[in-house]
């Protein structure tokens, strides 16, 4: 028996944390979708190999990962998991990857083309809200900064001024979050 859609991914709440911003909210979707499709196997192949440290890892960017979407029981399971430093079951995390990839699917399938809503129906993020939002996806090492960097640079560059900007962003692809976040906070304003 399968979790209803909301169980498997809560779209209100992933909108909750991007402040409604829907297009990007779906290339999160996409990324998480690409990026984490094979996470559970990944995290056995590094159990399999000895590799515990990578194990927790890979776990702990599922969790942060999922938070952002509004995968809330992809979430609580990882969490476990990685409370567990990796040493419990991995099915249900695997199988609840799978329910998660196929209401992505379905999401993804319903949404309208990126360039078919109207750019009146998103309203512009507020600067300040968006920056705190970077500011704890990276303390939290979430990989999901560099896609709100990406997607929102326009508004972040204008906040934090084009250098700092390049600053974090650099460094944040690097995966330096702790650089990133430094150089977050020692922007102006």
């Amino acid at each position: 028996m399968s979790a209803p859609a909301d169980a498997v991914l809560h779209v209100a709440t992933g909108l909750q944390q991007l402040m409604g911003d829907y297009a990007l909210y779906l290339n999160i979707v996409r990324r998480f979708q690409q990026r984490y499709h094979a996470a559970a196997a990944e995290v056995g192949a590094a159990l399999a190999a000895g590799d515990r440290a990578d194990a927790v890892r890979i776990v702990h960017t599922v969790k942060g990962a999922a938070g952002m979407i509004g995968a809330q029981q992809v979430q609580q399971l990882a969490a476990a998991l990685e409370a567990a430093s990796c040493a419990g079951p991995l099915a249900p995390l695997e199988q609840a990857l799978a329910q998660l990839m196929r209401a992505i699917d379905t999401l993804l399938a319903a949404a309208p083309a990126a360039d078919a809503r109207p750019a009146t129906d998103t309203p512009a993020p507020d600067a300040r809200m968006l920056v705190q939002h970077l500011a704890r996806l990276l303390e939290e090492g979430d990989g999901a900064a560099i896609d709100v960097l990406e997607q929102s640079a326009t508004v972040l560059a204008g906040a934090l001024g084009v250098a700092r900007f390049a600053q974090v962003t650099s460094a944040a692809h690097q995966f330096d979050f702790e650089t990133a976040l430094v150089q977050l906070r020692a922007a102006p304003g």
